[in-house]
Formats: C-alpha cells, sequence, structure tokens
C-alpha cells in the first residue's frame, strides 16, 4: 500500500465519520488535534477503523500524539505496521 492510497482512505473516514462540517478543508500535515477535528473519542474510532481496513494492530504504546497528530503522521505509522507485519 503507498502513501498516496492510504492518506486517501484515512482521510475519508476523517471526513465522514469525526469531522461534523465537510466543508472543512484538511491539510496533510494540519494538526488534527490541536484544531479539534478529532477527540479522544475520534482516537479510539480511528484506531478501530485502521486495524479494521489495513489489518494491523495498533497496541496502547504507540496511541501517542507523534503518530495521530495529522494524516500524513497516521498514514506513515499504518504504513510502518504494514511493513513490519
Amino acid at each position: 500500500m503507498n502513501m498516496p492510497s492510504t492518506i486517501e482512505k484515512i482521510s475519508g473516514f476523517v471526513r465522514d465519520e469525526l469531522i461534523e462540517d465537510p466543508n472543512i478543508e484538511l491539510a496533510v500535515d494540519q494538526d488534527l488535534l490541536s484544531t479539534g477535528h478529532v477527540d479522544s473519542m475520534g482516537i479510539m474510532r480511528l484506531i478501530t477503523f485502521l486495524e479494521e481496513e489495513f489489518s494491523i494492530g495498533v497496541p496502547p504504546e504507540d496511541v501517542t500524539i507523534d503518530h495521530f497528530v495529522s494524516l500524513e503522521a497516521i498514514a506513515g505509522y499504518v504504513c510502518q505496521r504494514i511493513g513490519d507485519g
């Protein structure tokens, strides 16, 4: 799986399931947490999506700001987990 398609899938989920305003533009490097676009419950929903969509496990110690701060960071984490798989 390549980075652009991974970002696209994650972005679609975030837009459709976590953000209430579909008109919000999201840059791949935008901080989703400090902007309030994704909260702690959203992170949990996102993790469930990632585990199901990409057939990866996300251990509790990997649930860090560094891994979930932006679409780019999330996609990088997913690609790394798939590579480890």
